[in-house]
């Protein structure tokens, strides 16, 4: 009796297990210098009783712990970002945040939530359950592409066949930078033009 026992237990423990979900989005994108939170939806244990976790992999390289969290009383965070990421809970919705100020470039990684699973194992045995991770990108904010604004200045007319005459194409206010002009004299073969360097950078 006892052995069936036993083994519904385990069962039970099993099933318990099998029901803790971890739902993360599955990419933000961030400015340097800006804020921003990341979220982990829960589902299958009390949220406000446990032990959670924030970890990042930062591309090419492995894991990297950054904090455990229980209450705004009850915390770990790794030195390198306890000045910037503050963690907290709403355990009327069940989600687990990570609010990040300040960001670097460097803080581009995929950020998982965890938490340490099998309760009924001693805590230094629990293995940790992980989100699927949110891919976070800091990258500068990209200027959207404006067309240039072209002005045409021609040469006067001359009537010595042996005067050298320019025509000037002015093009300003345009993004990116880098520019290719193509000009047209009348039946003569177009020439293409590279922005020249005389042109200040934002001309």
């Amino acid at each position: 009796m006892s052995t069936i026992f036993f083994s519904l237990l385990l069962t039970f423990l099993s099933c318990v297990q099998s029901q803790i979900i971890l739902t993360q989005k599955v990419a933000e994108t961030g400015r340097p210098g800006g804020t921003l939170t990341l979220t982990c939806k829960t589902s299958g244990f009390n949220l406000g009783n446990d032990w959670m976790q924030w970890i990042r992999q930062v591309p090419g390289q492995g894991l990297e712990w950054l904090l455990e969290y229980k209450s705004s009383s009850s915390n770990n965070y790794a030195p390198g970002v306890k000045a910037r990421f503050t963690a907290s809970k709403d355990t009327s919705n069940n989600i687990f945040a990570l609010e990040m100020k300040n960001l670097k470039i460097e803080d581009t990684a995929i950020y998982y939530c965890a938490k340490l699973g099998s309760w009924w194992v001693r805590a230094e045995n629990r293995p940790l359950i992980f989100g699927a991770g949110t891919k976070l990108t800091v990258e500068p904010r990209q200027k959207s592409i404006v067309k240039p604004k072209l002005s045409a200045f021609y040469p006067p007319k001359s009537s010595s066949k042996d005067a050298v005459q320019a025509a000037v194409c002015l093009a300003s206010d345009f993004f990116p930078k880098d520019i290719s002009l193509q000009l047209a004299f009348g039946d003569k073969p177009k020439a293409n033009v590279t922005r020249p360097s005389v042109l200040k950078p934002d001309e």
